[in-house]
């Protein structure tokens, strides 16, 4: 009688269903789009972009940088100094060598300070700095 009761109890357990490779694809299929996503790296505040009739859509950006109307300078949801974008984006380039900006400045912002911000990433060193617009 026991060994009758030892039987049932293999036979129970060996018809459940192994999750094991399952959850081994779901990790798999995780950690490629982990891999092969592209991270961007917001402003952190809207800007009114211009308009452009040559407007071309970018692949993909690093480090979007936005010059508001007010005249502040955001990267990452922080206001920056416009003096301190150089040292900003040497940091960036030292984590992404290949790393590209993207400026987005309002339309009606200073173009004096989005030249400065331009020329502060160009010093440091970064070689795709593009400035954001809108089609019509």
């Amino acid at each position: 009688m026991n060994s009758l009761r030892t039987g049932r109890a293999r036979r129970t357990r060996a018809s459940g269903l192994d999750m094991t490779p399952l959850i081994d694809m779901v990790f798999i299929l995780l950690i490629f789009f982990i891999v092969t996503t592209s991270f961007v790296r917001e402003a952190g505040v809207d800007v009114r972009r211009p308009q452009a009739h040559t407007a071309q859509t970018l692949d993909k950006a690093n480090v979007i940088v936005a010059v508001t109307a007010k005249g502040t300078v955001h990267v990452e949801g922080r206001v920056i100094d416009v003096r301190s974008v150089r040292a900003y984006m040497e940091r960036f380039l030292a984590e992404f060598p290949d790393g590209s900006v993207v400026i987005a400045a309002d339309e009606d912002s200073n173009t004096g300070l989005v030249i400065r911000v331009l020329d502060g990433c160009r010093l440091a060193g970064v070689r795709n700095v593009s400035v954001a617009a809108r089609r019509p």
